[in-house]
This record gives C-alpha cells, sequence and structure tokens, in this order.
C-alpha cells in the first residue's frame, strides 16, 4: 500500500493524469459535437478520407501508417485530430524550429581528422559505402589513433568508470536515460563532488522521463548544490504536447576528451545486478580513449545545448583528445528524431546486407518495421548465419508480446532467435562477420530507430570486435533457443493476438 500511495503522489503519475484529463475532455468535446452538430460529423469524415489520402502519400515508414489509417477510419472524429497532433509533429511550426537548430548544431562540427574511409575502401568497398553513409549523415567520421575497449557487464562498464572519472583534470561530461540514487550512481557523485572541489568542470544531463520515477523532488537542485552543472532533457510537463515523445536514450561519459564511455549501461543499480529486477541484468559497454573521444564530446555538447535552449556551442577548451595507438577504425555517430535520415537503422540494415558470413545481435526490444524484417529474411535465405537474442524474463509483458510476435516470420526464414534465460539483456551490440561490430544504446526497435536521440559505435579490424562476438556466442550458450514448432504450439488464439499487437506496435 505504501508504494502504491507513493506512485499516486508521484509527479509522473499526477502530470499523466492531467495530460488523461485533456485527453478526456478532448474526445468528450469532439464527440458532443459529432453528436449534436450532424454537419460537424460530415466534416469529420470528410477531414478523415484528406487524412488517409495523405498518410498514404507522407514519406513516413508503411509501418506507421497502417496503424494510424485503422485508428483514423474507425474513429474519425477523434483519430483524425490525433493524427495531426502526434503523427505530423515535425510539421508543427515549433517543434521543426527546435529540430532546425540542432541540425545546425550537427553540422557545426570540429574539422574531421584525415579521411580513414579511403583506406577501408582498398579492403572492403562494401563495408566503407556504409561508413560513408554514416558520415554524411551523422557527420561522424572514422577515427584512427583510438583504442576501443569492449565492456561485457554492467560491472566491468562501472569499474572502469569510476577509476577514469577519479583521474579526471579538467571536465566530467555525463548523459544518461535514466539515473537513480543507489549503489551505483552514489559513489560516482562523491568521486565528482571532490573533482568540483579540485577545479574539475562536472555537467550531468538526464531525460526527464526516463529517471522520473526515480529520483526524489528537485533533484537536479541537489545536484547543483553539489557543484555541478545540470540539464534535465525535455521536462515532462502536464500538457498534450508531441514533443514530450522525444526522449534522450543516450549513454555518454567523457573524461578531459581524452576518455569515452557509451553502451547500454545507465546509472542504476540493476545495471550492475546491486538489485535484482527481472533475473540476472546482462548489459555492455565500450571505452574509448584517443582522437574517437571528440565525436563523443561533441555529441554530447550538442543535445546540451539544444537541451537549454542555446544557439551557439564553443568546443575549443573541450577538444583534448590525444591520439592512442591506431586500434582499428573507430566511427562513434549519434542518431535522433532531427533528421529524415534513419541513421542508426539503415547502418543496422547496411551491415545486414553486407553480412556474407554471419550476423549476430541482441536486444531487448525486437520491435521491427518491415524493411527491417525483409533484411534479416533475407540475409538468412541467401546463407548468412543470422542470429538474435532477447530477454527471457521481460521488463514490459506486453512489449515483450509484440517482440515474440516477430518471431514466426524470422524463424520461418531461417533466422536463428535466443531468449537469455538468466533474466533480462539490455544489451545492444551488433557483430558482422568477425570484422566490424556496433556497440551503442540503440535498440531493434520503433521508439529507439524513430523516435530517441541515440548514440553508438560502429568499429572495424578493432580488437573489440572479435570481443563482441565472443560475448554473443557466450550470452548465447546462457540462452534457450525458441523453434518454429513452440510458436505454432500456442494456439490460434495466441497468434491473433500477436498480430494485432503487431499491428499497433509502431505507436507503443
Amino acid at each position: 500500500m505504501k508504494k502504491v500511495a507513493k506512485f499516486l503522489q508521484s509527479r509522473l503519475f499526477i502530470t499523466a493524469l492531467l495530460m488523461l484529463i485533456q485527453v478526456a475532455i478532448f474526445v468528450v468535446l469532439l464527440g458532443i459535437l459529432a453528436v449534436n452538430f450532424s454537419v460537424y460529423y460530415i466534416l469529420s469524415m470528410a477531414a478523415a478520407v484528406i487524412v488517409v489520402v495523405d498518410i498514404a502519400n507522407d514519406k513516413m515508414n508503411p509501418s506507421f501508417k497502417l496503424p494510424w489509417v485503422i485508428l483514423v477510419m474507425a474513429l474519425p472524429v477523434i483519430g483524425a485530430p490525433l493524427y495531426i497532433l502526434f503523427a505530423k509533429s515535425k510539421q508543427n511550426r515549433r517543434i521543426s524550429k527546435r529540430f532546425k537548430n540542432y541540425r545546425s548544431f550537427m553540422r557545426n562540427t570540429l574539422p574531421y581528422p584525415e579521411d580513414a574511409i579511403s583506406e577501408i575502401e582498398k579492403e572492403d568497398p562494401v563495408l566503407a559505402r556504409q561508413m560513408e553513409y554514416v558520415k554524411k549523415t551523422a557527420y561522424a567520421p572514422v577515427y584512427k589513433n583510438t583504442e576501443a575497449v569492449f565492456l561485457n557487464s554492467g560491472e566491468e562498464y562501472f569499474s572502469n568508470v569510476l577509476k577514469e572519472i577519479s583521474k579526471a583534470e579538467k571536465f566530467v561530461f555525463m548523459e544518461f536515460f535514466i539515473i537513480e540514487p543507489g549503489k551505483m550512481l552514489d559513489p560516482i557523485l562523491d568521486i565528482l563532488r571532490k573533482k568540483v572541489a579540485d577545479g574539475v568542470e562536472v555537467r550531468i544531463m538526464y531525460d526527464d522521463i526516463g529517471s522520473i520515477n526515480k529520483l526524489p523532488k528537485k533533484y537536479d537542485r541537489y545536484l547543483e548544490s553539489l557543484g555541478f552543472r545540470v540539464s534535465v532533457f525535455n521536462r515532462m510537463k502536464p500538457s498534450l504536447d508531441a514533443f514530450l515523445n522525444y526522449r534522450d536514450h543516450r549513454k555518454i561519459v567523457v573524461i578531459d576528451g581524452n576518455v569515452g564511455f557509451t553502451g547500454g549501461i545507465n546509472l542504476a543499480d540493476e545495471y550492475i545486478n546491486e538489485v535484482e529486477r527481472f533475473g540476472h541484468w546482462k548489459d555492455t559497454g565500450i571505452m574509448l580513449r584517443g582522437q574517437a573521444v571528440t565525436k563523443l564530446t561533441e555529441t554530447f555538447l550538442q543535445l546540451w545545448h539544444f537541451s537549454r535552449g542555446e544557439t551557439k556551442i564553443d568546443y575549443g577548451e573541450y577538444i583534448n583528445s590525444a591520439p592512442c595507438d591506431t586500434d582499428g577504425y573507430i566511427q562513434p555517430f549519434a542518431d535522433g528524431p532531427s533528421t529524415d535520415d534513419l541513421t542508426a537503422e539503415l547502418c543496422y540494415m547496411g551491415l545486414i546486407n553486407s553480412a556474407v558470413d554471419h550476423f549476430y545481435f541482441t536486444t531487448p526490444y525486437l520491435i521491427l518495421d518491415n524493411e527491417m524484417t525483409t533484411a534479416l529474411c533475407h540475409a538468412a535465405k541467401s546463407g548468412v548465419d543470422v542470429r538474435i537474442i532477447t530477454p527471457h524474463i521481460p521488463d514490459k509483458k506486453t512489449v515483450m508480446a509484440v517482440t515474440r510476435s516477430n518471431y514466426r516470420t524470422l524463424l520461418t526464414s531461417g533466422v536463428r532467435i535466443f531468449e537469455y534465460t538468466p533474466g533480462f539483456i539490455h544489451a545492444k551490440e551488433i557483430c558482422m562477420d568477425g570484422k566490424a561490430a556496433v556497440v551503442g544504446t540503440a535498440n531493434f526497435d520503433f521508439r529507439s530507430l524513430y523516435l530517441h536521440f541515440e548514440n553508438c559505435v560502429l568499429c572495424y579490424k578493432s580488437k573489440c570486435v572479435s570481443d563482441v562476438e565472443r560475448d554473443f556466442i557466450e550470452t548465447q550458450e546462457k540462452s534457450t533457443e525458441i523453434t518454429l514448432e513452440e510458436i505454432k504450439k500456442k494456439g490460434p488464439l495466441y497468434g491473433i493476438l500477436q498480430a494485432i499487437l503487431k499491428v499497433f506496435s509502431p505507436l507503443l
């Protein structure tokens, strides 16, 4: 009862309740208009037809179109207004202006280093083209003079972050979707507080919705009282604001511009298995030293200034990355809803299409659009060994049901699917043919690939590539393989429910 009472008093519940009240008032008013004014109902039907035509001609992914068409045609009185409010949000003048500002930040990068893609082209022209695409759409050069270290657990990530921030001399930048006081965050803050006393600049940015149920009230002010600069990304407000759809799902730590971290790990105790929520929590990260850290620094500063509504970025004093011995080719890149290019998704698809021998990946959520499904099925049917690991113990039962709704099509095409038996796998890692790997924050789902600000690191011919592949195989050995026969045994009702969930999965 105490937990229920606490939730009912939380900012998340109160804000969500106020938004639901607004939606209810909106729906009731539209219903009253439709019932009492036949002209309005006729106009609503006409508007629904126009909206459906607009949907058919919109550039949005077809997977988004079907649920909106169903909603608009089934409930034209409210479906059409909801489509205009949310699906067309990028055309909203205020949102469009904000995204335009962010695109200008993305273009305002430091001079690129010596072009490494031309070297890759001599060895692997197909992969070089994929990296060129990422470079052009995400303003993300390929770096040498960088060491990449794969971190195969939240515990290993945590110990390395503690060690590196204790060496900070100039600045520490931290950006996370979730932060929560506990055995992971508190020791980090203790070190950072001492560093501030020594003159080190500390900036912390976290997503409001991601952390809203994790933090005490006015936690940003508490952090500021410790001497940190703080930015809360996209604060949740009790209003029907389509911009709330866009979240900061990135996880970045930068120390002095010379060392950087990213991956799937947030600053909360389940990520280091200090508390058990969904069995054993499996996650991964990557640590960079050297010139590629420049891109992590840029990525952090761009969203920091965007979040605060600022229009200029001064990179100068924060770009200090000293070169390391070259460990292959490293391409950190960022993605987000501010551009029409789906950089993360098309990077993933490019690697799938480039694979000759095998393509392995892990993801907590497997919610695919038609293009990604087609790419995976085509690769498997072409003889590529395609394997996927998803959780066995879900963090969200509805989302897991949608994940499993994608299994049948993939299994029929020869894709092998495993569920991580000990618990929940949150890692987002890819390995392709033993020569390229991706570690980052972007899941194989609609929210990550279309609506969230994300960041990843693409590695080629680096030592960490073999480490990622080894980690995948070791994780697979702890997982249960899912077969088509098991899916068929679930019965027709299960199949119908999954089909319905799959249709509306882009709107979840």
